[in-house]
Protein backbone atom coordinates (compact mmCIF):
# COMPACT_ATOMS: atom_id res chain seq x y z
CA UNK A 1 0.00 0.00 0.00
CA UNK A 2 2.89 2.36 0.66
CA UNK A 3 4.05 2.01 -2.95
CA UNK A 4 0.72 3.29 -4.24
CA UNK A 5 0.76 6.22 -1.83
CA UNK A 6 4.32 7.15 -2.81
CA UNK A 7 3.48 7.05 -6.51
CA UNK A 8 0.42 9.22 -6.04
CA UNK A 9 2.31 11.75 -3.91
CA UNK A 10 5.02 11.91 -6.56
CA UNK A 11 2.46 12.87 -9.23
CA UNK A 12 0.85 15.61 -7.13
CA UNK A 13 1.52 19.20 -8.14
CA UNK A 14 3.37 21.42 -5.67
CA UNK A 15 1.18 23.66 -3.52
CA UNK A 16 2.28 26.82 -5.35
CA UNK A 17 1.05 25.60 -8.75
CA UNK A 18 -2.60 25.27 -7.68
CA UNK A 19 -4.42 28.54 -7.00
CA UNK A 20 -6.87 28.84 -4.14
CA UNK A 21 -10.38 28.65 -5.56
CA UNK A 22 -13.69 27.68 -4.05
CA UNK A 23 -17.16 26.69 -5.11
CA UNK A 24 -18.91 29.58 -6.86
CA UNK A 25 -15.75 31.08 -8.31
CA UNK A 26 -15.52 31.70 -12.04
CA UNK A 27 -12.33 30.07 -13.29
CA UNK A 28 -10.49 29.71 -16.57
CA UNK A 29 -8.96 26.24 -16.95
CA UNK A 30 -6.16 25.75 -19.49
CA UNK A 31 -6.39 22.08 -20.47
CA UNK A 32 -3.99 20.32 -22.85
CA UNK A 33 -5.80 18.10 -25.37
CA UNK A 34 -4.42 15.72 -27.99
CA UNK A 35 -5.82 15.75 -31.53
CA UNK A 36 -4.13 13.07 -33.57
CA UNK A 37 -0.42 13.76 -33.24
CA UNK A 38 -0.80 17.40 -32.25
CA UNK A 39 -1.31 18.86 -28.79
CA UNK A 40 -2.97 22.16 -28.07
CA UNK A 41 -4.26 24.07 -25.07
CA UNK A 42 -8.00 24.51 -24.80
CA UNK A 43 -9.47 27.09 -22.43
CA UNK A 44 -12.66 26.25 -20.54
CA UNK A 45 -14.21 29.07 -18.53
CA UNK A 46 -17.11 28.63 -16.15
CA UNK A 47 -18.38 28.44 -12.57
CA UNK A 48 -16.98 25.84 -10.18
CA UNK A 49 -20.05 23.92 -8.99
CA UNK A 50 -18.31 21.12 -7.06
CA UNK A 51 -15.01 20.01 -5.57
CA UNK A 52 -14.24 16.52 -4.37
CA UNK A 53 -11.25 15.05 -2.60
CA UNK A 54 -9.83 18.19 -1.02
CA UNK A 55 -6.12 18.34 -1.82
CA UNK A 56 -5.63 14.57 -2.22
CA UNK A 57 -4.04 13.07 -5.33
CA UNK A 58 -7.43 12.07 -6.75
CA UNK A 59 -9.13 15.42 -6.10
CA UNK A 60 -11.42 16.77 -8.82
CA UNK A 61 -13.43 19.90 -9.51
CA UNK A 62 -16.43 20.40 -11.79
CA UNK A 63 -16.79 23.50 -13.96
CA UNK A 64 -20.07 24.48 -15.63
CA UNK A 65 -20.73 26.93 -18.44
CA UNK A 66 -23.53 27.61 -20.89
CA UNK A 67 -22.70 27.41 -24.60
CA UNK A 68 -25.38 28.11 -27.24
CA UNK A 69 -28.13 27.76 -24.57
CA UNK A 70 -26.83 24.32 -23.61
CA UNK A 71 -25.20 23.63 -20.25
CA UNK A 72 -21.78 22.01 -20.44
CA UNK A 73 -19.98 20.55 -17.44
CA UNK A 74 -16.47 19.18 -17.27
CA UNK A 75 -14.76 17.39 -14.45
CA UNK A 76 -11.05 18.16 -14.16
CA UNK A 77 -8.55 16.23 -12.01
CA UNK A 78 -6.81 18.79 -9.81
CA UNK A 79 -3.34 17.24 -10.06
CA UNK A 80 -3.47 16.12 -13.69
CA UNK A 81 -0.45 17.01 -15.83
CA UNK A 82 -2.92 17.93 -18.61
CA UNK A 83 -4.29 20.82 -16.53
CA UNK A 84 -1.75 23.53 -17.24
CA UNK A 85 -3.29 26.43 -15.35
CA UNK A 86 -6.36 27.39 -13.36
CA UNK A 87 -6.96 31.13 -13.17
CA UNK A 88 -9.58 32.67 -10.92
CA UNK A 89 -11.52 35.29 -12.87
CA UNK A 90 -14.14 36.20 -10.26
CA UNK A 91 -14.77 35.10 -6.69
CA UNK A 92 -18.31 34.08 -5.91
CA UNK A 93 -20.24 34.27 -2.64
CA UNK A 94 -22.25 31.09 -2.04
CA UNK A 95 -23.60 29.32 1.03
CA UNK A 96 -23.54 25.75 -0.22
CA UNK A 97 -20.89 23.12 -0.80
CA UNK A 98 -22.30 21.93 -4.13
CA UNK A 99 -24.09 24.16 -6.64
CA UNK A 100 -26.03 21.47 -8.50
CA UNK A 101 -29.13 23.68 -8.35
CA UNK A 102 -27.59 25.85 -11.10
CA UNK A 103 -28.42 23.06 -13.57
CA UNK A 104 -32.10 23.97 -13.28
CA UNK A 105 -31.57 27.73 -13.64
CA UNK A 106 -31.54 29.64 -16.92
CA UNK A 107 -30.26 33.11 -17.82
CA UNK A 108 -29.78 35.70 -15.10
CA UNK A 109 -31.17 33.33 -12.46
CA UNK A 110 -28.06 31.18 -12.83
CA UNK A 111 -25.69 33.97 -11.78
CA UNK A 112 -23.62 33.69 -8.62
CA UNK A 113 -23.19 36.79 -6.47
CA UNK A 114 -19.72 38.30 -6.37
CA UNK A 115 -17.81 38.23 -3.12
CA UNK A 116 -17.70 41.60 -1.37
CA UNK A 117 -14.21 42.83 -0.69
CA UNK A 118 -13.64 44.99 2.33
CA UNK A 119 -12.11 48.34 1.38
CA UNK A 120 -11.43 49.42 4.93
CA UNK A 121 -8.22 51.41 5.12
CA UNK A 122 -6.25 51.64 8.32
CA UNK A 123 -5.28 55.18 9.31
Amino acid sequence: MNLVEELSKKQMKPAGHIPKFNIGDTVRVHFRIVEGEKERVQVFEGVVIARKGGESPNATFTVRRVVFNEGVERVFPLHSPRVEAVKVIREGHVRRAKLYYLRERVGKASRVKAKQRSTKQEQ
